[in-house]
């Protein structure tokens, strides 16, 4: 079921993709529907198989009829992000998760950002709801391959940024296209951020963090729904085939090798076409994964 579009065609469109959220959902969609303008955007929830209802207050209550809610057969959160972005129509499009909250005039102060020469993304800085004065501005990825938050720029200036936290993040919808969106042979959860923010780096675009901007995020000890190493091993190993070189594939596999089913992770990885998109990416990058690590200081 798909509530009714608004009619004008907008500058941007947010996406919230959402799996059992509770009462998490009605919050995010509350405190962007307080901080947005009341024009130029539109609001898409992708309910990727929820079992909770955590969305049935966008069908039953005629306050949310501009927000349009469409539900997805279980696809993860790398495609149910892509589903929502199929039917965006905004020049940009802005991922949140469904458990943040924003500030007044978040949009507008973030869409700013794309005036600066070399924005291609951006992302906020994100603050968590359990402890507002913690907060990240941007990620990079330490020896092990595991995020890290960075701290505040210089001068809090918009700088540049590795990673951008799937927590929230904007980009142009054309460059979104041109890189083919967040992985589409990703599972379950893990990894969907951070790939597209490599991607996007090693096909000439450029990602930002405005630091002046802040969400909040809640930060969970557990998923709503199920997610196994295997589930996050398969998604890293995807991305490490599709844009790392031999040697760091190699790394990849010693790394998940201690977690069990590493031999089976590595054939359905493999049988599920990652060989033809590692060739197709290799074509069409301007940059390498050498490149990338060196440009930020990454040791692996």
């Amino acid at each position: 079921m798909q509530n009714q579009a608004h009619p004008l065609r907008p500058d941007a469109s947010i996406i919230i993709p959402c799996k059992n959220e509770g009462g998490n959902v009605k919050m995010t969609v509350d405190s962007l529907m307080a901080a947005r303008p009341s024009s130029g955007t539109e609001i898409i929830v992708v309910d990727d198989m929820s079992q909770d209802g955590c969305c049935r207050f966008l069908q039953t209550d005629s306050s949310y009829s501009k927000v349009q809610y469409i539900y997805s057969p279980g696809l993860g959160a790398a495609r149910a992000r892509n589903y929502g972005a199929a039917v965006a129509k905004g020049e940009y499009l802005v991922f949140c998760d469904a458990h943040i909250t924003v500030q007044e005039g978040l949009l507008e102060s973030l869409l700013n950002t794309f005036n600066r020469q070399g924005v291609d993304a951006v992302a906020p800085a994100i603050g968590s709801i359990a402890n507002p004065v913690a907060v990240g501005y941007g990620q990079t990825w330490n020896a092990r391959l595991e995020t890290v938050w960075l701290p505040a720029p210089a001068q809090m200036e918009t700088t540049r940024a590795p990673l951008l936290p799937g927590g929230c993040l904007a980009v142009r919808s054309s460059v979104f296209e041109q890189v083919g969106g967040f992985d589409r042979g990703f599972i379950v959860w893990g990894h969907e951020d951070v790939e597209l923010s490599l991607k996007l780096w090693l096909f000439g675009y450029g990602l930002y963090i405005n630091p002046a901007v802040k969400i909040l995020h809640l930060f969970r000890q557990k998923h709503p729904y199920r997610v196994t190493f295997d589930h996050v091993n398969y998604n890293l190993l995807r991305m490490a085939y599709s844009h790392f070189n031999n040697e760091r594939v190699d790394k990849v596999i010693a790394m998940i090798k201690p977690h069990g089913k590493s031999e089976k992770i590595i054939r359905n990885v493999l049988k599920n076409g990652v060989l033809d998109q590692r060739q197709d990416y290799i074509k069409r990058r301007k940059r390498d994964d050498d490149w990338f690590m060196t440009e930020f200081q990454i040791s692996f």
